[in-house]
């Protein structure tokens, strides 16, 4: 094999808990407007008919209790806390009952982003891709076994600011189930072991600010904790 021409990137991973191996992170996909009050505060409706998608770069992946710079070129950085599925298995044109086979785990994460660039985006029907995937915009606490999460139901999903609540909703509020989305997204992909799934985000999304304090908690997994710098 040739010598790559300067050193190639450190591969994210994340850790498990109960553990001592961690997660190699493949590939980021997310999930919009899948909480129905939060595609409506945004002005949307939720299409039913089928889910939509984005994606980020594993290279955004950043761990809990990392202290970040604001990101640059925004003014308008928001929070948006999801529950987050980690795939352990392959699969291709799954279906949907056959799909939670592929689950490793779950995580709390942070899909951070860049608001002002998302709406000028869509105002001009262009993609989100500046607004969405950038460094540090994908936060994630350590990856609780799907055995030890159990079946997910009515846990509450919530986020905080400064200690100040900004957002609460149950994972039961999802419009698209796990397995739903599961079986959906392997239509288009070969899904792998790596790949990870945001789920979405509640209601209650909102600007932070240098020297802001971000915690996102879901019932029975590990926190996700952000502190932002100031912008470089």
């Amino acid at each position: 094999m040739s010598a790559t021409l300067f050193p190639a990137p450190d591969w994210p991973s994340l850790p498990v808990a109960g553990s001592q191996g961690r997660f190699p992170v493949r590939r980021i996909f997310c999930v919009g407007s899948n909480y129905a009050a939060h595609a409506a505060e945004m002005g949307n409706e939720v299409d039913r008919a089928a889910p939509f998608y984005f994606t980020k770069s594993p290279l955004a992946v950043v761990e809990s209790g990392a202290t970040v710079a604001y990101a640059p070129g925004t003014a308008d950085l928001h929070h948006e806390m999801e529950f987050v599925v980690a795939l352990g298995r392959p699969g291709f044109r799954v279906a949907p009952e056959a799909a939670m086979a592929l689950v490793f785990g779950y995580a709390a994460g942070l899909d951070m982003t860049r608001r002002d660039l998302q709406a000028s985006a869509k105002a001009r029907q262009r993609p989100w891709d500046l607004a969405k995937d950038f460094e540090d915009s994908a936060v994630l606490a350590p990856i609780t076994p799907a055995g030890n999460f159990g079946v997910i139901g009515d846990q509450r999903i919530t986020l905080s600011v400064n200690g100040a609540p900004r957002q609460e909703a149950r994972l039961s509020d999802m419009v698209w189930s796990v397995s739903e989305l599961i079986a959906d997204l392997s239509r288009f992909y070969h899904l792998a072991p790596g790949d990870l799934i945001f789920t979405g985000t509640p209601a209650g999304v909102g600007a932070v600010g240098a020297g802001d304090r971000i915690r996102g908690e879901i019932d029975g997994l590990a926190p996700v904790d952000l502190t932002l710098g100031v912008a470089e």
